[in-house]
């Protein structure tokens, strides 16, 4: 099987590391074919154009940083669509729209290809490892065809149901680890400044009801003062603006995500929209002139568990049916 892989980024470079690294027959392209080098030195091929990249391959991926960026490698002359051809596959590992995603899918369909939005939760430092969560959203049959190459990134894969159903739950996840920075930011300065030791204070988050996934990583690189986390303010801002234009799609007043809205646009105002998203607690420091930082933190986040082949997570509700 030969798949094409579109944009390699923070995540989606690691992604096609994984790829690569087991043996899949692997094109790469990006606009900064820089970041394609190591992957050519290692025995990918390029790709000119995604038109030719779709032609080649049975499986294109995209793992871009916006909807209007996955539009464009789709929809231009040279573009994705204009490669397909029927039993081929487009999977959208970016996080995206829902509603853009099943745009794009239709057009795929009537390319005669199958559409799969397939995006990834659990940190750059699992992507690297092939230990990340991935969501598919798509029908049973193309998940079958693409759960070998789901399994090969990722270690726990989730059919979620129909195409955009991923992309609704990535948001909603990414909305959840968004409140958890922001509160977490909130308790640790509050810490510091009630005079708490803040080893101690991670400590007790970590072993207590409030502990979290983003609790052991993001908050071990606020202390450890480095803040990099591979992720950035604009981004955030971005996923947090997704999730809202679901809940105003479907009605729900949101309370809390616009207040999180306004807090991220406040830090790209001050700090600049790509720094580093931990950085929002940089707006607790100055106003209370507390220092939060601590020794013995790392200054990245590294995954310690070994590469495991991926398996699908199958809902209760499913696993009472059969």
């Amino acid at each position: 099987m030969k798949i094409g892989f579109i944009g390699l980024g923070n995540v989606g470079g690691k992604l096609a590391g994984s790829l690569l690294r087991n043996g899949i027959d692997l094109t790469v392209r990006d606009l900064d074919k820089s970041l394609a080098q190591p992957f050519l030195d290692a025995g990918a091929h390029w790709a000119d154009r995604p038109k030719q990249m779709a032609q080649n391959c049975d499986i294109t991926i995209t793992c871009l940083p916006n909807p209007a960026a996955s539009a464009t490698v789709m929809e231009a002359d040279d573009g994705i669509l204009a490669g397909l051809a029927p039993s081929k596959i487009w999977a959208e590992m970016s996080t995206t729209d829902e509603a853009e995603v099943k745009r794009l899918g239709a057009l795929v369909r009537n390319a005669g290809g199958s559409p799969v939005d397939c995006p990834v939760s659990g940190g750059c430092h699992r992507a690297a490892t092939g230990n990340i969560a991935i969501f598919a959203g798509c029908e049973r049959e193309t998940f079958e065809r693409m759960l070998p190459v789901l399994k090969t990134m990722g270690r726990r894969i989730l059919h979620t149901g129909p195409l955009g159903s991923a992309s609704i739950l990535k948001v909603v996840t990414n909305y959840l680890a968004t409140a958890n920075l922001i509160t977490l930011c909130e308790a640790l300065v509050t810490s510091k400044a009630a005079g708490m030791d803040l080893n101690t204070a991670y400590e007790a988050i970590r072993i207590s009801s409030g502990n979290s996934f983003v609790h052991e990583t993001e908050s071990q690189v606020i202390l450890s003062g480095s803040r990099d986390i591979n992720f950035t303010m604009d981004l955030v801002s971005k996923d947090i603006g997704l999730f809202q234009q679901v809940a105003d799609r479907f009605g729900v007043p949101l309370e809390i995500n616009p207040v999180m809205i306004d807090i991220f646009r406040d830090g790209e105002k001050r700090f600049g929209s790509r720094e580093y998203s931990p950085n929002i607690i940089r707006r607790l420091e100055e106003a209370t002139g507390c220092d939060i930082s601590a020794p013995g933190f790392p200054p990245e986040m590294t995954d310690d568990e070994p590469e495991e082949p991926g398996y699908e997570i199958v809902p209760k509700s499913a696993q009472s049916a059969e």
